[in-house]
């Protein structure tokens, strides 16, 4: 099963925009045909984002998603990398996808070096759908 690491940005446009690429991924990983890889930081992360009242997300879509995560993704705790980043609150992504061969999507691009294993949502559907 193809390993995949989620920014939480991609997660947020997936529930405010149903019919976007975003969603499509994360009806993918629903359906439990791509493997989540996370760590503890990026699952409080989703957490704590799609909890945040301005959003107004269904609590129970937002725990559902999350529990799926937790039940059927592969929870690593990888070395910190010393990699320079635009915004070290993204080390967590970076991390986990270099430590589990995975691929990061992200909607946040500029934030990462340029490296193949960093692509955008539909880069991401472009290359595997």
């Amino acid at each position: 099963m193809l390993r995949i690491v989620v920014d939480t940005n991609v997660i947020v446009s997936a529930f405010l925009t149903p019919s976007g690429n975003p969603a499509r991924i994360v009806d993918q990983i629903t359906a439990q045909k791509l493997q989540v890889c996370y760590s503890y930081d990026i699952l409080m992360e989703y957490m704590e984002v799609l909890s945040r009242p301005r959003f107004k997300f269904n609590k129970d879509d937002c725990s559902n998603f999350t529990q799926g995560i937790k039940q059927f993704g592969r929870l690593v705790s990888p070395p910190a990398s010393n990699i320079v980043l635009q915004d070290e609150d993204d080390r967590c992504f970076y991390d986990v996808a270099k430590f589990c061969e995975a691929i990061l999507i992200t909607g946040n691009i500029k934030h990462f070096p340029t490296e193949q294993f960093i692509v955008t949502p539909t880069e991401f559907l472009d290359l595997v759908f």
